[in-house]
């Protein structure tokens, strides 16, 4: 036997050594240290720098080496400088001095809010450059000249580029925008309506301005978060404003419609106004999830960049205001914008190029899978590299109805839910774009016939609508286009939650009228067998609506239907496989064969079976799990689990019941003790984790798949035969039925559960382990769920559950464990739980005279009465005592029995720490 074990063992030996080569040879580097100081900066307020100067709250961060290139982080809107530190560290480990600080009017910065106005907001970031050219560690170009780019998302992606385009003397070298607008007239007050003739280039972001539909829910949720803090006089009512923005957006939120002056305000408070003067480098990011500043935004900067001949690279990403913020990737493509353009030196030049994010298949825990499309150049400003696909749509001329006071709406989008809500995540565009309502009356349909193969839209989509008055009336008229990927099941999906609002003027006739419409911008795959659905209704509800009733007609204009943008691009992925993901297999590889041959010594060197515990499915020894620096969850734990058994783990949250069930499962290696399960050590790999079924972890299934290929799928994943699977047999047990045949998207959170049980299930393990399978469910549900683990208990196999609930416990398990603190405090079968201790209950004739009488006798407390029946705390007098002594005083006893429920023991195990009870 030793003899055989030396090869193996100067294999694993050599294995080890090129391991642990190829690991110090791509040992990451150190992470570099970043020091930082805060700082008050005073910047003059206003253009004739009159009153007093305002002071901007700062952070300078400084990297390892200086005098380094710097970068002025700007903050978005309602941010401070303290959402910024992720950034503004990630920037300065790459070598950049970064100054990150706090708009004015936020956060500890003094000021008025002026909405990017050129004389305050962007006039603080140019005196903010003249601070950077002050300081000894930043790189100087020339006296008064600091190396400096200039970077934020949204608020501070618009003043980034307002900022470099108001630079006269040409100090900032490089621009990196996030997720922005081009003009935020058009941006609040949109209008799809356009007079571009199909089949041209991709129009730019139209002048929308006093014609466009107010978007009132962002504007509202943006206004009101700058509300709060002191009034700023007595006339002011729009908290941290200036007087002139305040009175701006008072006069568009309670008209619906903006007038001259607001038009104005707005643009020139965005970078259109000062695009043609911007020479810097650009890189311009955009959000493929975003109804605040969509896509068209980014393309309008891009087109009015490319006109000054300045290097423009433009990324789209699958986040946005409502799908999250720019991740890893968006912030190392900005530093990578910033190595090139401010550093030099052999860093890669980034290109001119275009990249789009697609969001695929939803995996089974909910993250859809990516890949990412690259194009030698944007399709906005290379034609070529787009090419417009015609899907033609059916549908007749329809009428659509504007209902008085322009209530109840339809609803598209859930404005802000993606941060205010969701935390940021593409759940929320998701979600929204699931739950879009088309009102029935006020909606136009237009459906083209099953696609014969997928296409991905990328950007806008084009049609052609005409639209009329029915009746001969006329006038102004205001609907929204929306374009729907709809499912062969009839199930319609908004792409995120995109909607183009139109206003049109018809003739005082109501005579019909050619209208081209530039849908919003969106990123879509769509299968083939789906179709593409055009709806245009007459209400939203995150927008101004017409209050006005009115009836207009809607139609097609001629037989073209849609022209869908498809961009000329690779998968970016197909370029090749970077060394360090190779390097990272070449390593899992050697790790796994070094597992393997492990393993194998530890098999040949003897079996580590109990024979005498071979036959009981689970033994708990002396088990203890400690953290470093935390408190032990698990604590000398120990009990046992025989055939036939549902067991209920029970404890506080804390308790360490989870911790238990996840070394149960050889998740997580013992601090000491053991898990026996059949004889066999519990470890991470050990076979005898074949013989366990779990439901520790949510279950994850593939939504547009049936339950029964969910289960199939998972079964060939362990690569055991169809036919151990018990596959008929599991799902008998869990009681699905016919429902296993659809679509798990439709399941009820029920049904979800029960099908989580049944492919725990699979191939009939001796030993089953849920972790909270009712959680989610309703009391039938529950009731339903009680009988699962019950028939699976009757054949002979053992449950194991946790669970908060006490009464559901009682009534589903046969044993019970108790933990506290990750202590055993009770064990033993529930009937064994409940009746230990004192407490009784006796239902007499006599209330008045039994209390006196139990209230005598030796160590009895807590006598109390409810209607003909007494309870008593008998302490150490057995209860038949009791009932002796009751009967010696004439009283006639009908019953009596324990009082205790499972959820009284609980509470008095867990407030006491008794650890004594059953074995």
């Amino acid at each position: 036997m030793t003899s055989r074990k030396w090869p193996a063992v100067g294999l694993v030996a050599l294995l080890l050594l090129v391991v642990a080569g190829v690991v110090w040879v791509n040992r990451p580097a150190p992470t570099p240290t970043v020091t930082s100081r805060d700082v008050l900066i005073d910047v003059v307020d206003g253009p004739d720098g009159a009153t007093q100067p305002i002071q901007l709250d700062a952070t300078f961060y400084l990297p390892e080496a200086t005098p380094a290139p710097a970068v002025i982080v700007s903050p978005g809107f309602g941010q401070t400088k303290a959402d910024l530190v992720d950034d503004a560290t990630d920037l300065a480990r790459r070598g950049f001095a970064v100054l990150a600080y706090s708009a004015r009017g936020f956060g500890r910065s003094t000021g008025q809010i002026a909405l990017n106005s050129p004389d305050y907001e962007v006039e603080d970031a140019d005196q903010l450059v003249s601070w950077l050219s002050r300081q000894p560690e930043v790189q100087q170009d020339k006296a008064d000249d600091p190396r400096v780019g200039i970077t934020g998302g949204s608020y501070g992606g618009a003043l980034a580029l307002m900022a470099a385009g108001l630079d006269k003397s040409k100090k900032i070298d490089a621009v990196a925008s996030l997720i922005t607008y081009n003009d935020l007239s058009a941006a609040l007050l949109p209008n799809a309506a356009s007079t571009v003739p199909i089949g041209a280039a991709t129009p730019a972001a139209g002048v929308a301005g006093a014609d466009g539909v107010f978007k009132k829910v962002w504007a509202g949720n943006l206004f009101g978060s700058a509300l709060s803090g002191p009034r700023l006089g007595p006339a002011n009512a729009c908290g941290r404003f200036t007087p002139e923005v305040c009175d701006a957006y008072t006069r568009v939120a309670t008209t619906g419609r903006a007038d001259q002056a607001t038009v104005d305000l707005l643009r020139r408070n965005s970078p259109v106004s000062v695009a043609g003067d911007i020479s810097a480098p650009t890189l311009l990011v955009q959000g493929e999830q975003d109804t605040l500043f969509g896509l068209d935004q980014a393309d309008a900067t891009a087109r009015q960049l490319a006109k000054n001949n300045v290097p423009v690279k433009v990324s789209w990403y699958p986040g946005g205001h409502d799908g999250g913020p720019p991740g890893d990737a968006v912030r190392s493509e900005v530093a990578d914008w910033f190595t090139y353009y401010l550093m030099g030196g052999e860093s890669p030049n980034p290109g001119t190029g275009f990249s789009y994010d697609v969001q695929g298949t939803v995996r089974a825990r909910g993250a859809p899978t990516l890949r990412t499309v690259a194009a030698p150049g944007y399709p906005g400003l290379h034609d070529n590299a787009t090419t417009r696909q015609k899907v033609a749509l059916s549908g007749p001329q329809q009428q659509v109805v504007t209902p008085a006071g322009g209530s109840p709406a339809s609803i598209s989008s859930l404005p802000g839910v993606g941060t205010a809500l969701l935390g940021g995540s593409s759940t929320a565009s998701s979600l929204a774009g699931s739950l879009a309502v088309d009102l029935p009356g006020q909606s136009a349909v237009f459906t083209s016939e099953p696609l014969a193969s997928s296409l991905t839209i990328a950007g806008t989509t084009f049609t052609t609508l005409r639209i009329g008055g029915a009746g001969g009336a006329g006038g102004d008229t205001v609907l929204f286009a929306k374009l729907y990927d709809v499912g062969p099941d009839g199930r319609r999906t908004l792409p995120g939650a995109a909607v183009a609002p139109l206003r049109v003027q018809l003739p005082a006739d109501g005579s019909a009228v050619d209208v081209n419409v530039s849908l919003a911008g969106v990123v879509r795959p769509v299968a083939a067998g789906h179709r593409l659905q055009l709806v245009v209704t007459t209400t939203d509800q995150a927008y101004a609506n017409a209050i006005a009733p009115s009836v207009r007609t809607v139609a097609l204009a001629g037989p073209m239907g849609l022209e869908v943008p498809v961009v000329n691009g690779v998968t970016a992925s197909s370029a090749g496989i970077p060394a360090g993901p190779v390097i990272g297999i070449a390593i899992i590889l050697g790790l796994a064969a070094l597992a393997a041959i492990v393993a194998a010594l530890r098999r040949r060197g003897g079996d580590d079976a109990d024979p005498e515990l071979a036959d009981v499915p689970l033994v708990i020894t002396g088990l203890t799990k400690s953290y470093p620096g935390r408190l032990t969850a698990v604590k000398e734990l120990s009990f046992r689990v025989e055939h036939g058994q549902v067991l209920g783990l029970l404890g506080p949250n804390g308790a360490g019941k989870t911790t238990t069930l996840r070394m149960l499962m050889g998740l997580v290696r013992p601090t000491a003790g053991e898990i026996r399960v059949f004889g066999h050590k519990v470890r991470a790999g050990a076979p005898a984790l074949s013989r366990i079924g779990s439901f520790v972890e949510g279950a994850g299934f593939l939504p547009h798949l049936s339950g029964a290929a969910n289960l199939e799928l998972y079964w060939a994943a362990t690569g055991r035969p169809p036919e151990e699977a018990h596959l008929e047999q599991a799902l008998e047990i869990a009681g699905l039925g016919d429902a296993v045949r659809r679509r798990v998207r439709t399941y009820s959170q029920g049904m979800r559960q029960r099908l989580a049980i049944a492919q725990a299930m699979l191939g009939l393990p001796d030993l089953l382990v849920l972790d909270e399978p009712t959680n989610g469910l309703d009391p039938p549900q529950i009731h339903q769920m009680r009988d699962v683990l019950r028939r699976y208990a009757a054949t002979g196999r053992t449950v194991v559950v946790s669970s908060h609930l006490l009464s559901e416990v009682e009534q589903s398990c046969s044993h019970v464990v108790v933990m506290h603190k990750g202590r055993l405090v009770a064990a033993g079968t529930v009937h064994e739980i409940v009746a230990g201790g004192g407490e009784a209950t006796f239902r007499v004739d006599r209330v008045t005279d039994a209390a006196r009488v139990l209230r005598e006798l030796n160590g009895a407390t807590g006598v109390t009465s409810d209607g003909q029946l007494v309870h008593a705390d008998l302490g150490a007098t057995d209860r038949a005592a009791a009932v002796t002594a009751l009967v010696k005083a004439g009283i006639a006893v009908e019953q009596a029995g324990p009082r205790r429920r499972l959820e009284d023991v609980f509470l008095r195990l867990v407030e006491t720490g008794d650890s004594s009870g059953g074995s």
